[in-house]
């Protein structure tokens, strides 16, 4: 059997919460489970992905001992490799739970039920969004560029109000937290919370931190030609001029390498705005074959299908 997920519904306190459960129909699939030491582990892995030699450190385990309880679980599909990272002159994989709730299942006693209206997500959409949402609850900041001048061309950004489709977008999958997430990019390198995991929106012009972050990023713009309308993909070696050009784009927070950096961006505010549609629209597309990688970024043009001046569709161009 391939392991599927369901949803876990409990109630807390008058409020309900929901997590993925991945359910088996074979014992030995769950086995790792069943010993204190792999469960120690993955409790610790699931609190925050973590190298083994990490691990080990933390929880005062011999370092042998944790890299075989790492490569059962991993084996056992209970474990996935979410990022990798060069130290001390070798690669370390820094690992985490495949999911936070494990069940064996019976092939009997399915009760047809009624009016839970929940979307189904994207995988793909879901693993491109870890860190800023982890077990269903928004753990990132939306960066927007000031209105008023600012930056060395003294730009003002005008496509800050896009963060609201976004939010709305985000909220059918997490819930936010109880506290400011969104802030100008001036605000955000006043207040020193560069090292957040960042959801970046607006091109370098108009937005002082995807200026930080385009050296970074695998689809960038180019730099060195005022005013900056031309994108080149490492990935191919092409370079692309037009207004309606978007980023879609992520990387490690070079502040903070446990976080990530996403950035929605265009060379003009039709082109943010087309990442945005992008993202909010054409996301099984979009991020088909997306397996969680450190760096990623696709490439798309916005198009304007019913002749009203404004982009209401998108083509992927890489």
């Amino acid at each position: 059997m391939i392991p599927i997920k369901a949803r876990l519904i409990k109630e807390k306190n008058g409020e309900f919460f929901a997590k993925d459960i991945i359910l088996q129909d074979r014992p030995e699939k769950l086995k790792g489970l069943l010993n204190n030491t792999s469960w120690t582990i993955l409790k610790a892995l699931a609190e925050k992905p973590s190298y083994p030699a990490e691990v080990a450190k933390r929880l005062k385990i011999h370092e042998q001992k944790v890299y075989y309880h790492i490569k059962q679980l991993y084996s056992s599909g209970l474990l996935h490799v979410v990022r990798k990272e060069e130290r001390s002159g070798s690669l370390a994989k820094y690992f985490a739970p495949t999911g936070y709730a494990y069940a064996l299942e019976l092939p009997f006693g399915d009760e047809k039920v009624a009016g839970i209206a929940e979307k189904k997500q994207n995988e793909s959409l879901k693993k491109f969004l870890y860190p800023s949402i982890k077990r269903g609850i928004f753990d990132a900041l939306f960066v927007v560029g000031s209105p008023e001048p600012h930056g060395p061309h003294q730009v003002r950004a005008r496509d800050g109000h896009l963060a609201i489709e976004l939010a709305f977008f985000l909220g059918q999958m997490c819930a936010f937290p109880n506290k400011p997430i969104s802030f100008l990019d001036v605000e955000l390198k006043a207040q020193g919370k560069m090292g957040a995991n960042l959801i970046v929106i607006g091109g370098i012009l108009t937005n002082v931190i995807t200026s930080e972050l385009n050296k970074y990023m695998p689809i960038k713009f180019d730099e060195k030609h005022f005013p900056y309308r031309q994108i080149i993909s490492e990935k191919t070696g092409k370079t692309y001029s037009g207004e309606n050009l978007g980023i879609i784009a992520k990387c490690a927070n070079p502040f903070n390498k446990e976080k990530s950096a996403i950035i929605i961006a265009g060379n003009t505010y039709e082109g943010t705005r087309a990442a945005i549609l992008a993202l909010t629209k054409k996301s099984d597309e979009l991020f088909s074959g997306y397996e969680r990688e450190d760096v990623w970024a696709t490439l798309v043009e916005g198009l304007d299908m019913d002749a009203d001046g404004k982009v209401d569709n998108i083509k992927k161009l890489e």
